[in-house]
């Protein structure tokens, strides 16, 4: 199992807190420091269920200055969004937890972090894959 955080955050942090408390075994990503590739962002997209506009925080002052939210959001666009993450890893939205057996999670949220321990994938209490 891998999470990818960035240790600044309170939500990765109570991530890695249900993570311990599960006694999970897992591998700390800081994805800022070491960014995605595109291949993965989209392996991890596919693991997720979700679009990359879903894992897209464009609160981050990147975002408005590439202008994102106004973006297409349709199959042609997916690989301008992909790209934007992989050259903008802040734009990622945290934490992600990928699972040996093929789950994944956004973790923004306890009851998300468990999910992924059992199998099955939340995306805010939203089944993804």
């Amino acid at each position: 199992m891998e999470i990818w955080l960035n240790p600044a955050c309170s939500k990765c942090r109570a991530a890695v807190d249900v993570l311990d408390a599960e006694g999970a075994s897992y591998t700390v990503r800081r994805y800022l420091e070491e960014p995605p590739s595109a291949a993965e962002i989209e392996a991890v997209l596919g693991r997720l269920g979700l679009e990359p506009w879903d894992i897209t925080r464009l609160g981050e002052a990147v975002a408005g200055e590439l202008g994102i939210a106004e973006w297409g959001r349709e199959a042609g666009d997916r690989a301008r969004w992909v790209a934007a993450l992989a050259a903008h890893p802040v734009l990622i939205q945290r934490p992600i937890i990928t699972a040996d057996d093929g789950h994944a999670v956004v973790g923004r949220s306890p009851d998300a972090v468990r999910s992924v321990l059992g199998g099955g994938a939340t995306f805010g209490g939203v089944s993804g894959k």
